[in-house]
């Protein structure tokens, strides 16, 4: 649950008891199906079954709420992470005006300008070194995007 933000955990609180109708403390596995789908998340029957087999570890199939909490966080961090790195793919695109695959670390440098404009030269000069590992002055999508997300 510490992986996820009061919010969701409030919307997924919604969500879990919205469908314990019965007020019986877990939902089956037919309704974790459906929440997730509700919320947009795209996952395979076999998949699904995966995961609330690790999830739920008795069998029964039914997931109490801290359970139902830790397999919709999995969906939530993963579906996070891809909307950052769509979203970072479309920044270097803009970046790599020739398309390249790569940007170069002046452009670079511009950029964490934008970013932070209190950063010094000698702090950019280190971003810079940290990042371009191996000297080629060059960024490709896969640095670009390591140093970003951190």
């Amino acid at each position: 649950m510490d992986s996820l933000e009061e919010d969701q955990i409030e919307a997924l609180r919604k969500a879990f008891d919205s469908f314990d109708t019965e007020k019986q403390g877990f939902i089956t596995a037919d309704t974790v199906a459906t929440i997730l789908r509700m919320m947009g998340v795209k996952i395979s029957e076999k998949n699904l079954a995966e995961v609330i087999t690790d999830t739920a570890k008795d069998g029964s199939g039914q997931l109490e709420f801290p359970q139902f909490v830790d397999l919709a966080a999995k969906f939530l961090i993963e579906e996070d992470e891809e909307a950052l790195k769509a979203e970072l793919r479309e920044a270097f695109r803009i970046y790599d005006k020739e398309g390249n695959g790569f940007i170069t670390t002046d452009v670079l440098r511009e950029i964490l300008q934008e970013i932070d404009n209190k950063l010094t030269p000698a702090d950019l000069d280190g971003i810079i070194e940290e990042v371009d590992e191996d000297g080629s002055g060059t960024l490709d999508f896969d640095e670009f995007m390591e140093m970003m997300s951190g």
